[in-house]
Protein backbone atom coordinates (compact mmCIF):
# COMPACT_ATOMS: atom_id res chain seq x y z
CA UNK A 1 0.00 0.00 0.00
CA UNK A 2 2.89 2.36 0.64
CA UNK A 3 4.18 1.71 -2.84
CA UNK A 4 0.77 2.19 -4.46
CA UNK A 5 0.28 5.74 -3.26
CA UNK A 6 3.97 6.61 -3.51
CA UNK A 7 4.51 5.52 -7.09
CA UNK A 8 1.31 7.19 -8.26
CA UNK A 9 2.44 10.42 -6.62
CA UNK A 10 5.94 10.23 -8.11
CA UNK A 11 4.86 9.35 -11.65
CA UNK A 12 2.27 12.13 -11.74
CA UNK A 13 4.86 14.55 -10.35
CA UNK A 14 7.15 13.73 -13.28
CA UNK A 15 4.19 14.17 -15.66
CA UNK A 16 3.88 17.76 -14.34
CA UNK A 17 7.61 18.25 -15.15
CA UNK A 18 8.42 18.60 -11.44
CA UNK A 19 11.13 16.99 -9.36
CA UNK A 20 10.46 14.97 -6.23
CA UNK A 21 10.31 16.91 -2.97
CA UNK A 22 11.76 15.88 0.39
CA UNK A 23 8.55 14.19 1.55
CA UNK A 24 8.33 12.11 -1.63
CA UNK A 25 11.96 11.05 -1.28
CA UNK A 26 11.38 10.09 2.36
CA UNK A 27 8.32 8.02 1.39
CA UNK A 28 10.34 6.35 -1.38
CA UNK A 29 12.98 5.35 1.19
CA UNK A 30 10.30 4.04 3.56
CA UNK A 31 8.81 1.78 0.85
CA UNK A 32 11.75 -0.60 1.01
CA UNK A 33 12.20 -0.50 4.77
CA UNK A 34 10.22 -1.19 7.92
CA UNK A 35 7.82 1.71 8.62
CA UNK A 36 9.31 4.50 10.71
CA UNK A 37 5.92 5.92 11.63
CA UNK A 38 2.66 4.24 12.63
CA UNK A 39 1.16 3.16 9.32
CA UNK A 40 -2.08 1.34 10.00
CA UNK A 41 -4.07 -0.27 7.22
CA UNK A 42 -6.67 2.51 7.55
CA UNK A 43 -4.00 5.22 7.20
CA UNK A 44 -2.55 3.51 4.13
CA UNK A 45 -5.97 3.17 2.52
CA UNK A 46 -6.76 6.82 3.27
CA UNK A 47 -3.42 7.90 1.82
CA UNK A 48 -3.99 5.83 -1.33
CA UNK A 49 -7.55 7.12 -1.81
CA UNK A 50 -6.32 10.70 -1.43
CA UNK A 51 -3.58 10.08 -4.00
CA UNK A 52 -6.09 8.62 -6.46
CA UNK A 53 -8.28 11.72 -6.05
CA UNK A 54 -5.25 13.95 -6.72
CA UNK A 55 -4.34 11.88 -9.79
CA UNK A 56 -7.87 12.04 -11.17
CA UNK A 57 -7.93 15.81 -10.74
CA UNK A 58 -4.60 16.06 -12.55
CA UNK A 59 -5.89 13.90 -15.40
CA UNK A 60 -8.95 16.12 -15.68
CA UNK A 61 -6.79 19.25 -15.80
CA UNK A 62 -4.16 17.92 -18.21
CA UNK A 63 -4.23 19.79 -21.51
CA UNK A 64 -4.34 17.22 -24.30
CA UNK A 65 -1.91 19.38 -26.29
CA UNK A 66 0.80 18.50 -23.73
CA UNK A 67 0.41 14.71 -23.94
CA UNK A 68 3.35 14.18 -26.30
CA UNK A 69 5.69 16.59 -24.50
CA UNK A 70 8.98 15.24 -23.16
CA UNK A 71 9.23 14.50 -19.46
CA UNK A 72 12.41 13.42 -17.74
CA UNK A 73 12.11 10.77 -15.05
CA UNK A 74 14.35 10.64 -12.00
CA UNK A 75 17.83 12.02 -11.50
CA UNK A 76 18.96 10.53 -14.80
CA UNK A 77 16.08 12.27 -16.61
CA UNK A 78 15.11 9.07 -18.43
CA UNK A 79 12.96 9.98 -21.43
CA UNK A 80 9.20 9.75 -21.33
CA UNK A 81 6.16 11.80 -22.29
CA UNK A 82 3.19 13.13 -20.36
CA UNK A 83 0.89 10.45 -21.77
CA UNK A 84 3.51 7.76 -21.22
CA UNK A 85 3.74 8.64 -17.54
CA UNK A 86 -0.01 8.95 -17.05
CA UNK A 87 -0.66 5.57 -18.68
CA UNK A 88 2.22 3.96 -16.78
CA UNK A 89 0.84 5.33 -13.51
CA UNK A 90 -2.56 3.79 -14.24
CA UNK A 91 -1.12 0.43 -15.38
CA UNK A 92 1.32 0.19 -12.49
CA UNK A 93 -1.38 1.00 -9.95
CA UNK A 94 -3.82 -1.52 -11.42
CA UNK A 95 -1.18 -4.26 -11.44
CA UNK A 96 -0.44 -3.75 -7.75
CA UNK A 97 -4.12 -3.47 -6.82
CA UNK A 98 -4.63 -6.81 -8.58
CA UNK A 99 -1.74 -8.35 -6.68
CA UNK A 100 -3.17 -7.02 -3.42
CA UNK A 101 -6.63 -8.42 -4.16
CA UNK A 102 -5.24 -11.88 -5.01
CA UNK A 103 -3.14 -11.85 -1.84
CA UNK A 104 -6.16 -10.91 0.28
CA UNK A 105 -8.27 -13.62 -1.36
CA UNK A 106 -5.63 -16.25 -0.62
CA UNK A 107 -5.23 -15.09 2.98
CA UNK A 108 -9.00 -15.04 3.50
CA UNK A 109 -9.41 -18.55 2.05
CA UNK A 110 -6.64 -19.89 4.32
CA UNK A 111 -8.23 -18.27 7.37
CA UNK A 112 -11.69 -19.61 6.56
CA UNK A 113 -10.37 -23.17 6.13
CA UNK A 114 -8.73 -23.20 9.58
Amino acid sequence: MQHLSGVLDRIFTYARAETLNAIQLEQLFEEGNPPISDLSVNKLITRFNKQVDIALAQLKDTDEKTLTEFRGVGRKMLPSTVIGLLVHGAEHTMRHVGQLLVTLKILNSKNSSC
